[in-house]
C-alpha cells in the first residue's frame, strides 16, 4: 500500500467533495477494488470519511475536516511549474509528481477560488506539437532531467548536421527547452554553450563530474538570443517569386513566418487577376525549390536563375515519371535531361 496514494484519496476528496470509489480508481490509475481498499484504511485511521448511497452517491469528508498533510516534497515543487503541461511533464518523468501539486493545491485552496481553478483547468489546454507531426520519442530525457537538476555532466554520442555527422562530448547541462513539441538541451563545453537537439543524444551516461551551473546563466535569454542568431543564420539569398491569390492564401500553412511577412512587405500587384510579384528570404537552392513546390501552380519563380531552373527541372521529372503509361514500372533514379546531364532537383 501506498501512503503517497492514501494522501492522494483523501485530498481528492477533500478538494472534489463527494467522488465514487470509481472516479477515485480512474483519477489515481488503480483498480476500483484498490480504490475500495484504501477508502477503508482512511476510515480505519480515523479520518472522518463515510459513503453516501444511491445513483449519485459516493465518498465524502464530513463537513469541515481539512487535513494539514499538504506539505510539497521537493519533487513537487519543481513540478509545479509544468502544472499545466501535463504532456512534457510525463516526458520528463514528473507526471505523478504533477498531479500530486495540483492536488496539494487546490486542497490549500478556499472553495471559491478551488472551483475558479477548477473553471479554469476546463477551458484550457495545451497541445505542444505542431500539426502533422508526431510527438517526438526521447529515449534519454529523464537522464537529461537527472543531470540538470542535480548538475551533473554527462557524456554523449551525438549525431549533427555537418561532418563529422557523430561526435562525443562532454556536457554540462544547463537546461531543457521545449519548442514545438520538440525537446533541446542547452549545455556548455569547455569552450562554448551551445544547443542540442534531444532527439539526436544517440547514447548518453551520467558522469560523476558535478559543475556549478553560473548564477549568470538565464535560460530564457539565452534561448531568444539562440533564436535571433539562428533566424541571422537561416536565411543566406533572396529570391522573387509571383503569386496567385491562392497562393498567397496558402502561405501561412506551407512557408514559414518570415516568408510570410516579406510577402506582406513587398508584394507588387502584376496584371488585373490578383497576381502580386515579391521578394523572399531562402535557406538554399535546394530547401527553397522543396518549400515553393508545396504551392504548386499558384506560384512562379522569377529569380534566381538557379532556383528557377531547379523548379523547372523538378516539374519535368515529375511530368515524365507520372506520364508513363499505367502500370509500366517507375525508372529507380530520375532520367537524363535530353543533354545526358542529371537534372537539379530538389528534395
Amino acid at each position: 500500500m501506498s501512503a503517497g496514494r492514501l494522501l492522494s484519496v483523501l485530498l481528492l476528496l477533500q478538494s472534489r467533495g463527494r467522488m465514487s470509489a470509481r472516479g477515485l480508481a480512474d483519477e489515481l490509475g488503480v483498480s476500483v477494488r484498490t480504490a475500495y481498499r484504501d477508502l477503508a484504511r482512511l476510515q480505519a485511521s480515523g479520518v472522518p470519511v463515510y459513503a453516501e448511497p444511491g445513483r449519485a452517491g459516493g465518498y465524502q469528508l464530513i463537513d469541515g475536516y481539512r487535513t494539514r498533510l499538504n506539505g510539497m516534497s521537493e519533487g513537487e515543487a519543481r513540478a509545479l511549474f509544468l502544472a499545466g503541461l501535463p504532456g512534457p511533464a510525463a516526458d520528463l518523468g514528473l507526471a505523478a509528481e504533477v498531479t500530486a501539486a495540483r492536488l496539494k493545491l487546490l486542497a490549500a485552496l478556499p472553495t471559491g477560488l478551488r472551483e475558479e481553478a477548477a473553471r479554469t483547468a476546463a477551458v484550457f489546454h495545451l497541445d505542444a506539437p505542431g500539426w502533422y507531426r508526431e510527438p517526438e520519442q526521447t529515449s534519454y530525457l529523464t537522464l537529461l532531467v537527472d543531470a540538470v537538476t542535480n548538475q551533473r555532466a554527462i557524456d554523449v554520442h551525438y549525431r549533427r548536421w555537418r561532418a563529422p555527422q557523430e561526435v562525443h562530448r562532454r556536457l554540462r547541462p544547463y537546461g531543457l527547452v521545449l519548442k514545438s513539441g520538440v525537446w533541446y538541451l542547452v549545455a556548455a563545453t569547455k569552450n562554448r554553450t551551445a544547443t542540442y537537439r534531444v532527439t539526436h543524444i544517440l547514447e548518453a551516461a551520467l558522469t560523476d563530474e558535478h559543475f556549478d551551473r553560473p548564477k549568470d546563466f538565464d535560460l530564457g535569454a539565452y534561448w531568444t538570443s539562440y533564436l535571433d542568431d539562428f533566424r541571422t543564420r537561416r536565411f543566406t539569398g533572396t529570391a522573387t517569386v509571383r503569386l496567385s491569390p491562392r497562393g498567397r492564401r496558402r502561405l501561412p500553412d506551407n512557408l514559414p513566418p518570415e516568408v510570410v511577412r516579406a510577402v506582406d512587405v513587398t508584394a507588387t500587384a502584376i496584371g488585373d487577376e490578383g497576381w502580386v510579384e515579391a521578394v523572399i528570404p531562402t535557406e538554399s537552392t535546394e530547401h527553397a525549390c522543396g518549400e515553393l513546390l508545396r504551392l504548386g501552380i499558384d506560384v512562379e519563380v522569377v529569380a534566381p536563375a538557379e532556383l528557377r531552373q531547379a523548379m523547372a527541372d523538378t516539374v519535368d521529372v515529375l511530368a515524365r515519371t507520372y506520364g508513363s503509361a499505367r502500370g509500366q514500372r517507375r525508372p529507380a533514379h530520375p532520367p537524363a535531361t535530353p543533354t545526358g546531364t542529371t537534372p537539379q532537383t530538389c528534395t
